[in-house]
């Protein structure tokens, strides 16, 4: 165990946490939702401190990122926790679940980037939100070391652990499920508003990358896409956005995302954003460049990255990321 940070007490020894916008009010030898945050004694602690539900090397893409470091090999790894219960889970097992685990350090993290010459981490799989105080401690140690981090997240954190964490975290991929309230508070157990925060505080200080995973009857509309783009495109057009198809699991049985459904998607992308990808099915996956359409990155069996020096070598055009 580990001593929790961003929480204040109350009377009767409750606790209220303020990690995230949930705002747990626990009782004594009580957890929080996210399963990781427990009462001992009128304090906080974080119970899955170093405790990881896999330890696995992927490719960058996986996470997924397209315009961080592409073609690079990562470190990944992840919490036996979640802070949201959708009810399409992709990964409820590990998510909403308990799992075995296997205890690690932040030095052990560090020794395993040089043993296997990798010079990136990622905090992924389920919500390393709830894995706050060995993801900060762990990305510090990195920092220190010149080892990226990543965080793989649904966003829904308070913005003071956010600016507390964000220095040390060198790239995102933040699912936007939706762009309704509804959604979330109905499917996830969560609020729509926090996660834009954090999209728009993250945007200012590290690269950063959204996914959409497009359900049937529930955020495929075209109105909802639409809602979503326009958020983008305000932001930043050049924000990379992967949409990616929903297949029945866990307790949503709604039929899988027709393919018609990601083609529409792209194409109101396409009028407003310059970087559209879409997952969990047969597409082209490469990069071209928004100006004059020339190749920047080839993904296929082995990843090819044109760009120099981050431009588009045919018009000289910046590109979105780091390569």
């Amino acid at each position: 165990m580990h001593k929790a940070m961003f929480y204040k007490k109350l009377e009767n020894d409750e606790v209220q946490c303020e990690l995230c916008p949930h705002y747990c009010v626990i009782k004594p030898d009580k957890i929080g939702i996210c399963r990781a945050r427990k009462n001992i004694n009128g304090d906080l602690f974080a119970i899955n401190y170093g405790k990881t539900i896999s330890l696995s090397i992927d490719p960058i893409e996986k996470k997924p990122l397209y315009h961080f470091y592409p073609g690079s090999k990562i470190l990944s790894m992840g919490p036996n926790s979640c802070n949201f219960n959708c009810q399409f889970c992709q990964n409820y097992q590990s998510s909403q679940m308990t799992v075995p685990t296997q205890k690690i350090t932040p030095g052990k993290v560090l020794q395993l980037c040089k043993q296997h010459d990798l010079d990136a981490v990622a905090y992924t799989y389920t919500e390393p939100i709830t894995w706050f105080e060995f993801v900060l401690e762990t990305s510090q140690l990195l920092k220190e070391n010149n080892i990226k981090t990543v965080l793989v997240t649904n966003g829904f954190i308070t913005q003071k652990p956010l600016q507390k964490l964000l220095p040390f975290i060198d790239a995102m991929n933040i699912d936007l499920k939706a762009m309704n309230e509804d959604f979330y508070r109905r499917l996830c157990m969560g609020r729509l508003k926090p996660v834009l925060k954090t999209i728009e505080t993250a945007y200012k200080q590290t690269h950063i990358e959204l996914t959409n995973l497009i359900i049937t009857d529930e955020n495929d509309s075209a109105e909802e896409i639409q809602k979503l783009v326009d958020f983008v495109a305000e932001l930043d057009p050049d924000i990379p956005v992967h949409f990616s198809r929903y297949f029945p699991t866990y307790k949503m049985d709604n039929l899988p995302t027709p393919i018609t459904k990601l083609e529409l998607a792209k194409k109101i992308a396409q009028e407003k954003l310059s970087y559209i990808y879409l997952g969990n099915v047969r597409a082209d996956h490469d990069t071209n460049c928004p100006n004059c359409s020339y190749k920047l990155i080839e993904r296929g069996f082995d990843t090819k990255v044109n760009c120099i020096d981050g431009k588009c070598p045919s018009c000289g055009k910046k590109i979105y990321g780091n390569f």
